[in-house]
């Protein structure tokens, strides 16, 4: 049976040919709110079910302590603790590894593996070699991430000092773990390390007569029972370990690798809530908006139809066809499109955290979300307008509109009317009396302005960050860390260093801070009296003066705390003196990095019953003799790291580029088809509405040049209009991004550089300018005989 379309399906077919070039740009306009909807959206969810499973399979714990040292036995009083199910006790040593090049040598942190290496938690996965030898005190697993950036390969031998004494170190293999997706250096580091930080594993029998630690352990990895208060737990174990010289257990929230990736998913959760939405929004707008001014365009047809007996049922329904069509082919490409992007952007993203699950997964709710949303803005458009065209009677349906009320405009009335010449004239009449299609397309613009803007702000609002923190509130470009409390007299010693212009020494200990039921670990920081090195910075760039007295805190620990200037806070310490301590809050500052205290040296030295001793040297040094500094400073016995504040911005730079560059370009292309849809449909509807007074214009003599600056000029105006506004939106967007961002580790200041608002409108202009092009060549082609022809 062959099959004949009926005359209303002719009609559609023709009609969509007609519109071709519209109907590609909205459909291309849905593909990007739904792309960028799926791509932002399955990136998330796949990473999270991703790392979900990888804590699963390898039993990553839910509980870790630290402690001075503790008999094994100690691990039955552990068990017995209620909501534990399993505890695995460890061995856990600083080491440094010796690697060839100028003050080359990364810490280390050394873990024992039960025999075979099979761990009941926080398990090693193997990724090259073979497992240490049982009792092998010289063969180690390396974290895979330092053996790759330092060229390590299984079989090759590292030399590695533990507990004084240099030894040679077989790696057997290359391994990584869930607690090191992240490798943190110890001590308070900032960001991942994985040149100056490396893991080792090594056989427990092998390594526990190393550091003396035979029968006994000093770190513990617990998991809870189901339903169990985390609260009930820390509480139990630290009263099992306080005689032990244990340091708070803390949850897997606060676990160093853990607390960053939590923080990068939820910005990348926070992400993908509110960029789709900019998207399907601003897609479902357009095509509400396009589609109503095209149906407004086929009144008479419409009308027509009715009169040649045609119900309103059929004629909704062969333009709800016609939506249909245009929805269903973007929504296609869109899914296409996000399902590509979205895998791409998962390999890339677990690539950056080193998932060795990776797993991509889109699923059916997402696409269909996507797609009822555009379908249902695309329905409610074409309705929009069919519904008003239909409750005219055929007769006054085929009639022309009225003519729409000219009057004089604003500059016109202040007699700027002459310096804008006919032609402006002819613009600012069609603006003016149409103030809501011209503020609506205005909008839409603006909205693709504000979706660039916010893909640049988090390049903006580190780039301040790393500039205000590291070269205006740290002043120093070396920090040498000691291996403990080191007398004062150490930094005069690297005062009288070669090329060595200041050194200062400052006193940093972990404490608990409690506040109530409420607590934190934060790092207290003494400084000295005439500190010059160190200053105290807020939010907004103000100097503040350290504590003459008692303790300053960042306003966020405060705010956790629920604590503020004059209360008292207690403190349980955890070096020098043990025990707990009250102190008095005398002022809070509103630092963007990290929660820790202030105070001044000499008072945190008393507080933990030890003479002037630092832990920190802080030294403004000639670039030129960083290195020979590292060099020198590395061959004393006590000096634990010597850090570069160049080489870590550096790092910070290097690791946050390539990931701010991939959701700048996706945001930018996405931005400039929803602008370059807005502006063109705008101006092929406009000429659709106005093709016979734009080719009256030129049968009256006007060039081509004249009436394309008419129709042209209006798209100008609506781009401008639209300019400030949408950076305004950005900039709000850029605010409710900062605020989703984990405040306890870091807050994003608001910050947007001047190239970021020109890179928008940049944006913006070129596909204007685009769209303005290939409109020209429509105006270009007008048929003037046809003109003639039509009839009033």
């Amino acid at each position: 049976m062959r099959f004949s379309p009926s005359a209303l399906d002719r009609k559609l077919i023709r009609d969509l040919k007609g519109m071709l070039g519209q109907g590609i740009t909205i459909s291309l306009v849905v593909a990007a709110g739904i792309s960028g909807f799926l791509t932002l959206r399955a990136t998330y969810s796949s990473l999270l079910e991703s790392r979900d499973q990888y804590y699963e399979e390898y039993r990553f714990g839910d509980v870790f302590a630290q402690l001075d040292r503790a008999p094994e036995s100690v691990a039955e009083r552990l068990e017995s603790v209620p909501g534990v199910a399993l505890v695995h006790t460890r061995v856990a040593e600083s080491a440094r590894i010796l690697m060839e090049g100028p003050a080359q040598t990364p810490q280390a942190l050394i873990l024992s593996l039960p025999p075979g290496g099979d761990a009941p938690l926080n398990q090693v996965l193997l990724r090259e070699g073979r497992w240490p030898g049982a009792g092998e005190s010289d063969e180690a697993l390396l974290l895979d991430t330092f053996a790759e950036r330092w060229e390590v390969a299984a079989g090759d031998t590292l030399g590695v000092v533990m507990n004084g004494s240099l030894r040679s170190v077989r790696i057997t293999g290359l391994a990584t773990s869930p607690e090191f997706i992240y490798p943190m250096p110890p001590g308070g580091a900032l960001i991942p390390d994985d040149e100056r930080f490396a893991v080792l594993w090594m056989d427990r029998r092998g390594m526990a007569p190393i550091f003396r630690m035979e029968g006994a352990f000093n770190d513990v990895v617990v998991r809870m029972n189901p339903g169990a208060l985390e609260r009930e737990v820390l509480a139990g174990i630290d009263g099992v370990l306080e005689p032990y010289g244990g340091r708070g257990a803390v949850g897997r929230d606060l676990q160093p690798s853990n607390f960053i990736l939590d923080g990068e998913l939820e910005q990348l959760r926070q992400f993908s809530t509110v960029v789709p939405i900019i998207f399907l929004g601003v897609a479902a707008f357009l095509l509400n908006m396009v589609l109503s001014r095209l149906l407004h365009l086929q009144r008479t047809q419409v009308a027509a139809l009715k009169a040649l007996g045609y119900h309103d049922s059929e004629v909704g329904l062969h333009y709800l066809k016609m939506t249909l069509g245009v929805v269903i082919a973007g929504s296609v490409l869109g899914v296409v499109l996000g399902w590509y992007l979205g895998r791409a952007m998962t390999l890339f993203y677990g690539n950056f955290f080193g998932f060795p699950i990776l797993g991509f997964r889109m699923g059916w709710r997402a696409p269909l979300a996507g797609i009822l949303i555009a379908g249902g803005a695309g329905v409610i458009g074409a309705f929009t307008a069919l519904r008003k065209i239909l409750a005219l009677s055929p007769a006054e349906a085929m009639s022309p509109e009225p003519p729409a009320r000219y009057r004089p405009t604003l500059p016109e009335r202040m007699g700027l009317g002459r310096l804008v010449g006919p032609m402006g004239r002819m613009v600012l009449r069609e603006l003016g009396r149409r103030p809501l299609r011209t503020g609506l397309s205005a909008l839409g613009i603006a909205l693709a302005i504000a979706i660039v803007v916010v893909g640049r702000f988090s390049e903006d609002a580190m780039n301040y960050l790393m500039e205000e923190q590291f070269y205006r509130a740290w002043r120093e470009n070396v920090t040498v860390a000691f291996t403990g409390p080191t007398p004062e007299r150490a930094i005069r010693e690297i005062a009288a260093l070669p090329g060595v212009a200041h050194a200062e020494g400052m006193r940093v200990t972990s404490v608990r801070m409690y506040a109530g039921h409420r607590w934190r670990d934060v790092p207290l920081q003494g400084y000295p009296d005439e500190v010059r090195l160190r200053q105290l910075l807020d939010a907004d760039g103000r100097l503040r003066a350290f504590p003459e007295e008692g303790v300053v805190i960042t306003e966020k620990l405060g705010e956790v705390l629920g604590i503020a200037p004059g209360d008292s806070v207690r403190v349980t310490l955890r070096e020098g003196r043990p025990g707990e301590a009250t102190l008095r809050i005398t002022g809070t500052v509103d630092e963007m990095l990290g929660m820790q205290g202030h105070m001044r040296l000499g008072d945190l030295n008393a507080l933990l019953a030890e003479g002037p001793v630092v832990s920190q040297a802080l030294v403004q040094i000639d670039p030129r003799d960083v290195e020979a500094l590292e060099a020198r400073l590395m061959e004393w016995p006590g000096v634990l790291d010597v850090a570069s504040r160049d080489a870590l911005v550096e790092r910070f730079r290097e690791q946050s580029a390539e990931m701010l560059t991939v959701m700048t370009l996706i945001l930018t292309l996405f931005a400039s088809v929803i602008a370059a849809g807005v502006v063109y449909n705008n101006a092929r509807v406009a000429v659709s509405m106005r093709e016979r007074d734009l080719a009256s214009l030129r049968v009256l003599g006007f060039s081509r040049r004249e009436i394309s600056t008419v129709l042209l000029g209006e798209m100008g105006v609506q781009v401008l209009i639209a300019i400030p506004p949408g950076l305004w939106i950005g900039h709000r967007l850029c605010v409710w991004i900062a605020g989703t961002v984990d405040p306890e580790r870091y807050r994003l200041p608001v910050v947007l550089s001047a190239e970021t608002y020109g890179f928008a409108v940049s944006v913006i202009l070129v596909a204007a300018t685009a769209s303005a092009l290939l409109v020209r060549r429509k105006l270009d082609r007008l048929d003037l005989i046809g003109v003639l022809k039509t009839r009033e």
